[in-house]
């Protein structure tokens, strides 16, 4: 019964509110996920699409947002292989990008949660209805639109939903219900024929007969979503049967194939998310004929949300997109996947970079900056570096006991010193060849937050530490020179 998966639509999430690929290279890389097998795209552009009217406040502030042109020359990009496409936009949880905004201020569900709509304002549905409208008039060829509404954080906490809720037999679950329904209803009212879909998270700890009676089914399907490489199979399956038993069989499935380890991973792991599609393949083979898997999402979060740091870039995850993919289309991770993938790309394992690095004719779009990553990414882990708190000269003769008495042995500083400036030099050389090569692919505003985010806080402490010695030794009137 794998064929459910393996026939099945796969489509690229292209997770655009962090790190937006330059428009040259966004075409380049439509054209790799079609040739490793995607057949659509999930586009989530949050503050990349170029809102406008009184949602103009919504684009990027950090750089531009993508034209309306290049958002016909992503679609043509994608329809000339082949690529179906889906736009995600958010219209109840995961609204950080909107209601940060002052002018949005009083609809948040409760002041100090950003992300979650206040669903008994009626400004907040014509927000995110306008929001839809603007994004599908953009997108006149989907024949399907995702409403998000995963992850409602705080619903049920704010005042008018705690008025709203003191009547009895009311809850927070018909709540959540009630306003997927609204904003579902006027997308249909608009546009009939839109196949709607929404993340479930939200409906898995829901009776059925809350399902049911809330009008829900009919009007949007599923997509359930697990990244983990444990996934549980049988848990899965239930869930999964028990959206069929109230009339939802027209189901979805989304995996992972990067941005889903932790909030700050740089280098994605092959075999963490091969694992996780191979769990959803035995998911597939477990399922009643009568539920109809719709198409499988491969994930690839570029942020946790809208305010956290940047996880995995694109370059680095192309060899796990890739293996995921051929394993849906295999069935398995069978030999033919895995040489679909090193014919593509070279390798399987981005962490092998000395195939990344031979530079063969199927070297991929980006392979040289995920290489100087991977690089990069292991000289910030050298225990040298992560551990120099720990070197012999600071553990003994400049510890925080030295640094508030202001003493040093001025020969051992030197030391600390020579020690602290090879490695300051080593990575310094290399994130100056990670920027060269970021640069091409990604706009300056991305290079310099991933760079601020991942390079800086590491060698933060080394340069702290440089610092105090100097602070100590002009104390004690000695100069670098006079020691060096």
């Amino acid at each position: 019964m794998n064929q459910s998966l393996r026939s099945c639509k796969k489509f690229v999430h292209l997770d655009l509110k962090g790190a937006p690929p330059r428009i040259g290279y966004l075409i380049e890389l439509i054209q790799l996920f079609a040739d490793l097998g995607a057949n659509g795209l999930l586009i989530e552009y949050e503050d990349m699409f170029p809102y406008e009217g009184e949602l103009k406040v919504l684009q990027s502030t950090t750089q531009p947002p993508y034209r309306r042109d290049e958002i016909v020359s992503i679609q043509d990009a994608a329809y000339s292989r082949g690529l179906e496409i889906i736009p995600l936009v958010q219209t109840f949880g995961h609204l950080e990008f909107v209601l940060k905004h002052e002018v949005f201020r009083d609809l948040r569900e409760v002041d100090y949660c950003l992300g979650t709509l206040n669903p008994h304002r009626d400004a907040g549905v014509r927000l995110v209805q306008e929001m839809l409208q603007q994004v599908m008039k953009l997108h006149p060829k989907s024949t399907s639109l995702h409403i998000g509404a995963d992850e409602v954080y705080m619903l049920g906490h704010g005042d008018e939903s705690k008025h709203w809720l003191d009547v009895p037999g009311r809850s927070v679950h018909q709540l959540f219900l009630s306003h997927v329904i609204k904003v579902a209803k006027a997308v249909q009212e608009s546009a009939p024929n839109l196949n709607l879909i929404m993340w479930d998270d939200m409906l898995r700890s829901m009776t059925p007969e809350t399902i049911k009676e809330s009008g829900l089914v009919g009007l949007v399907q599923p997509m359930l979503w697990d990244y983990s490489p444990t996934l549980d199979v049988e848990n899965t399956v239930m869930l999964m049967e028990r959206y069929k038993s109230v009339g939802m069989s027209q189901q979805w499935a989304a995996s992972s194939f990067k941005g889903s380890t932790t909030v700050h991973t740089c280098v994605t792991s092959t075999q963490r998310h091969l694992d996780n599609h191979l769990q959803w393949l035995k998911v597939a083979s477990s399922l009643s004929a009568g539920i109809k898997i719709q198409g499988i999402a491969l994930t690839g979060w570029q942020r946790y949300d809208h305010l956290s740091i940047l996880c995995e870039l694109m370059p680095v995850a192309l060899p796990s997109l890739g293996s995921c993919l051929q394993t849906l289309l295999h069935g398995g991770f069978t030999e033919e996947a895995q040489k679909k993938v090193v014919e593509k790309l070279g390798t399987v394992d981005v962490e092998d970079t000395e195939r990344l690095s031979s530079r063969t004719s199927s070297s991929f779009a980006g392979a040289k900056l995920a290489e100087l990553i991977v690089k990069l990414t292991s000289l910030l882990e050298s225990a040298e570096l992560r551990h120099f708190q720990n070197n012999m000269f600071v553990r003994g003769w400049f510890t925080p006991y030295h640094r508030q008495k202001k003493t040093i042995n001025p020969l051992i500083a030197q030391q600390i010193k020579t020690q602290a400036k090879i490695i300051l030099d080593a990575v310094e050389s290399q994130v100056q060849e990670v920027r060269g090569e970021m640069c091409l692919l990604y706009s300056d505003s991305t290079v310099q937050e991933w760079v601020d985010q991942h390079i800086t806080p590491v060698l933060e402490p080394l340069h702290n530490l440089l610092r105090d010695i100097e602070t100590v030794l002009n104390e004690m009137g000695l100069c670098t020179e006079s020691i060096s």
